[in-house]
């Protein structure tokens, strides 16, 4: 039987676990046949400012990476609140980069211009027009001051 003291302990064990326990990297998101992997330097945690690096592990069904050779992409960025016609406030280039296990993935460097959340989408095709289906995946990043 637990007593009130006891369940005090367990609770604030719990929540200390919760604050101090390590925060997961990446992020993941699907879009019909494609999955991509998402992760913005460091940590998830950009400052307005200064030059971050993103950048996007996309897979197929199965498992196969998809280069940025294969793939017709586009990287845009919006600021947080959004409306539906809105414009990107950024359009970084997206280049071929290694990083991690992962060769030749679409990256992009970006310099948010002040604190504050921003949407980031990446959109494409394939090159080949055949190899996966459109895809249009959206990450939300909060930025530093």
């Amino acid at each position: 039987m637990f007593n009130l003291n006891s369940v005090k302990k367990f609770s604030l064990i719990s929540i200390f676990t919760l604050l101090t326990a390590p925060v997961i990297a990446h992020n993941v998101e699907i879009s019909n046949e494609v999955a991509a992997t998402f992760h913005i330097e460091p940590n998830h945690n950009p400052r307005a400012g200064n030059k971050t690096k993103a950048w996007f592990a996309l897979t197929r069904r199965g498992g196969k990476s998809i280069p940025l050779s294969e793939c017709n992409c586009e990287l845009n960025v919006y600021a947080v609140p959004r409306t539906a016609d809105a414009q990107p406030i950024l359009q970084p280039e997206l280049k071929a980069i290694d990083v991690e296990k992962y060769q030749q993935i679409p990256g992009a460097d970006i310099v948010f211009p002040s604190a504050g959340a921003y949407v980031l989408e990446i959109s494409g095709t394939a090159t080949d027009q055949t190899s996966f289906s459109p895809f249009d995946l959206t990450y939300t990043v909060n930025v530093r001051p």
